[in-house]
């Protein structure tokens, strides 16, 4: 009967052994496609900063030559 019980018992311990190893398996899954989505989205965000960086440029530039030029400096 002893022999029943231990042999029963590892056969639990192997179902939650796999059990364990499934979750684990998921788990890991997930974690790497929410990592793989935030890195998409910070390259989104960075193109965007690229983008709003080189357009302020552009206004700024303009800006100081319609100053330059407002003020006689080109004449």
């Amino acid at each position: 009967m002893q022999e029943k019980d231990f042999i029963h018992l590892l056969v639990e311990i192997r179902d939650l052994q796999r059990e364990h190893l499934e979750e684990y398996r998921r788990v890991t899954k997930e974690s790497l496609e929410v990592q793989r989505r935030s890195f998409q989205g910070q390259e989104r965000i960075g193109r965007l900063y690229r983008r709003v960086v080189a357009v302020a440029a552009l206004v700024v530039a303009a800006f100081v030559v319609f100053l330059v030029w407002l003020y006689g400096g080109f004449g």
